[in-house]
């Protein structure tokens, strides 16, 4: 290994190494489709606030400026190029080489160190990318298709495995958001156990003053139970209905309030109203970071029902705020929760763990006061976004070191 390699290895995890980012996702706030979307925002403002020069690359929607700086971050907003096909994959395919042409053209300009991807959807972009400008590609893999839907059954579904497998086998260093994603994405895909880092999402102190019984008057004062997710099946929201029915046969008084967008909204609105308990759970639809900070401000527990859940940042949102929060014991949640000390653990889709819980929460309010503010301690001890950049910068760091050594090593 040459002088210079090893005086830059003496000086890395420093803030002194300033970086050229070039970060590919495509939703990015105000453009938020899922918990993905935050995290890429939280990260790439404290990764600019540490001092690196941060560009994000993603997709517009029109209503939206082609480029801005926002918190300090380079945004750059591209219109895929079939963006009117309504066929997703064609959709992704437009964006990804709109994506990949932006890269090329702000790279004339700024000479990037590293690529840092987020999921198959800016695979091909990512990869594009690394072979032009010869740097390398750092990706942080969210969910997978196979644990989305509890394997590959269709050709659709086979499609997204591969563009996953391809993007996780070209990246230099992968990052899971935790230990369940690590050995799970180890599990399914072909790669070294040294390749894979694990750093969690992230959460920032956030308190709300905003009324939710002013916003959504509806609510009218009531006591409520608040979840909030895309609205897939994956996120077990079905068992929330469930259990509003099972509570309405024993005479309970439970009201749950569910918020986000997904292709299951209106079935599951359907769901309610047969089984006519309008009464007992309402899905509002789409809210604004606002209004979702108001809901759960507001709340008197958080629920979060996955089927299968890589992290849940959610639960993080809900955390922070000191709310006694019911987790699934599954994915990344149980690696959050410790039960009955920062919140509850529920078995996954089963009605009678999750009533069992919100039964035990609402007869014993100092025990579910305690947990709250157990929970917060935790989340902003852990979970802080200044913590995890810094985490992230190190892990760009070595993955550059380790590039540039294996070409000292080639060059000999």
């Amino acid at each position: 290994m040459d002088d210079k390699i090893v005086t830059e290895m003496t000086q890395k995890h420093s803030y002194d190494w300033q970086l050229k980012i070039l970060i590919l996702t495509w939703e990015y706030p105000p453009n938020v489709v899922g918990g993905l979307s935050r995290h890429v925002y939280g990260l790439s403002i404290h990764l600019a606030e540490q001092g690196h020069q941060v560009h994000v690359i993603t997709a517009g929607n029109g209503g939206l400026s082609a480029y801005e700086i926002m918190n300090g971050v380079h945004v750059h907003r591209v219109t895929p190029l079939n963006n009117q096909d309504d066929h997703f994959l064609s959709w992704i395919a437009g964006l990804n080489l709109a994506m990949s042409y932006k890269g090329e053209i702000i790279s004339e300009d700024i000479k990037f160190d590293i690529i840092h991807a987020h999921d198959w959807l800016v695979g091909a972009s990512a990869i594009t990318l690394k072979e032009v400008l010869s740097i390398p590609l750092l990706s942080t893999i969210h969910a997978t298709e196979h644990g989305r839907n509890n394997g590959i059954h269709t050709d659709m579904q086979r499609f997204i495995h591969e563009k996953e497998l391809q993007l996780i086998t070209e990246s230099d260093q992968v990052i899971a958001c935790s230990n369940y994603m690590r050995e799970e994405i180890l599990g399914n895909f072909y790669l070294s156990d040294k390749k894979i880092t694990i750093i969690p999402n992230g959460i920032e102190p956030s308190d709300s003053e905003v009324d939710s019984n002013k916003v959504f008057p509806f609510i009218n004062n009531r006591k409520y139970i608040f979840s909030v997710g895309r609205i897939v099946k994956e996120k077990g929201f079905e068992t929330l209905i469930e259990a509003a029915q099972a509570a309405k046969d024993r005479g309970q008084e439970i009201y749950f309030v569910i918020a986000g967008k997904g292709p299951m909204l209106e079935r599951y609105r359907k769901m309610v109203t047969e089984k006519q308990l309008d009464h007992y759970v309402a899905f509002i639809g789409y809210v604004t970071d606002e209004e979702r900070k108001a809901l759960l401000a507001n709340s008197e527990i958080s629920v979060f029902p996955s089927l299968y859940e890589p992290f849940g940042i959610v639960a993080l949102e809900a955390m922070i705020l000191a709310k006694p929060t019911i987790v699934s014991e599954t994915g990344g949640l149980k690696g959050i929760v410790m039960d009955r000390q920062t919140g509850l653990l529920m078995v996954p889709g089963d009605v009678e763990s999750l009533l069992n819980n919100i039964d035990f929460l609402l007869q014993n309010p100092q025990t579910a006061k305690e947990i709250g503010i157990k929970g917060r301690k935790i989340v902003k001890s852990l979970y802080g976004w200044k913590r995890i950049a810094a985490q992230t910068v190190n892990v760009m760091e070595d993955t550059l070191l380790d590039k540039r050594a294996n070409m000292s090593e080639k060059s000999r």
